[in-house]
């Protein structure tokens, strides 16, 4: 296809098989790109407004993958699907499914044991789901989309703001903390990114 996006602080790039699966072929730039992912992410947003999902539910492999094809299929082709390559982040390609699982399990016992609190266990679903890396894209949003499910379904508490509505997706101030608080998530320190989620 040959589109060349301009990548931002902290984006995954997609190889050339990647691109190939864009299904919209007016694309021509990364601000058409955003453009037609956010419409598709809000069609996905409203989706989980209209609907009850219990812990059991979201908290399979099966809702994983939905809702990345919920937030992603009008524009990608391999939306919903794990990937099939290696990236500059995540584990091998290989274990994606087998570390989706363990974080799933991990994740039921946090919450049926009170291991952490609601936001806590939210927060910590999102940072170890963005480290496996399941999708070729959107790790990031799909992330934070499954930390609100998790934290309005399950726990009925109020979605996070996400720096109050800072447009993540873009480079920026917000963007920067963001990342800030990702970094400091990587080194075992969970704080920062539970401030900038109520933030």
């Amino acid at each position: 296809m040959g589109l060349d996006f301009d990548l931002i602080n902290g984006q995954t790039p997609l190889d050339e098989e990647e691109k190939d699966g864009l299904l919209i072929s007016t694309i021509t730039n990364r601000g058409e790109l955003d453009e037609f992912e956010q419409q598709n992410i809000e069609k996905a947003i409203q989706w989980t407004l209209t609907r009850k999902f219990k812990k059991d539910e979201i908290l399979t492999e099966k809702f994983v993958r939905l809702v990345h094809k919920k937030m992603y299929g009008d524009v990608w082709a391999w939306a919903g699907e794990f990937r099939k390559t290696n990236k500059n982040i995540g584990v091998d390609r290989y274990q994606v499914a087998i570390e989706l699982r363990k974080l799933l399990g991990d994740c039921k016992f946090w919450i049926d044991n009170g291991t952490y609190t609601p936001d806590e266990i939210a927060i910590r679903f999102k940072h170890r789901i963005v480290q496996i890396h399941c999708f070729s894209n959107g790790n990031g949003r799909h992330s934070r989309l499954m930390a609100d499910i998790i934290i309005e379904k399950v726990f009925n508490q109020p979605v996070f703001t996400w720096g109050s509505h800072a447009e993540l997706a873009k480079n920026g101030k917000g963007r920067e903390e963001y990342l800030v608080a990702i970094k400091a998530a990587d080194a075992q320190d969970i704080a920062p990114l539970l401030q900038f989620a109520r933030n």
